[in-house]
């Protein structure tokens, strides 16, 4: 009887031992993420916008080294577009 409750410890232990965790996925903004009413963001939460457009640029490019400051800049300025506040590189608004 002793062999049995062994060998039912031994399974439960490899049980927990090779249980796997699923990875997390990635979240992408997408433009209907973005509220269309440009005057229902405050200051901060367009921060943290550009914050995270931001760091999305150095995500693409592996987080190899870089200048943060114009992935803030251009970070800033697509946020700007996707809100109305700024017009795009083409022109319109």
């Amino acid at each position: 009887m002793t062999t049995s409750s062994k060998r039912t410890r031994q399974t439960t232990a490899e049980k927990t031992t090779t249980a796997r965790r699923t990875p997390r996925k990635t979240r992408t903004i997408k433009p209907a993420d973005i509220p269309g009413d440009s005057e229902a963001i405050t200051p901060e939460t367009r921060r943290q916008m550009i914050a995270l457009a931001a760091y999305f640029r150095a995500e693409q490019r592996g987080f190899a080294p870089g200048d943060p400051v114009a992935d803030w800049l251009d970070a800033e300025r697509e946020i700007d577009e996707r809100l109305g506040l700024r017009k795009d590189s083409s022109g319109k608004n």
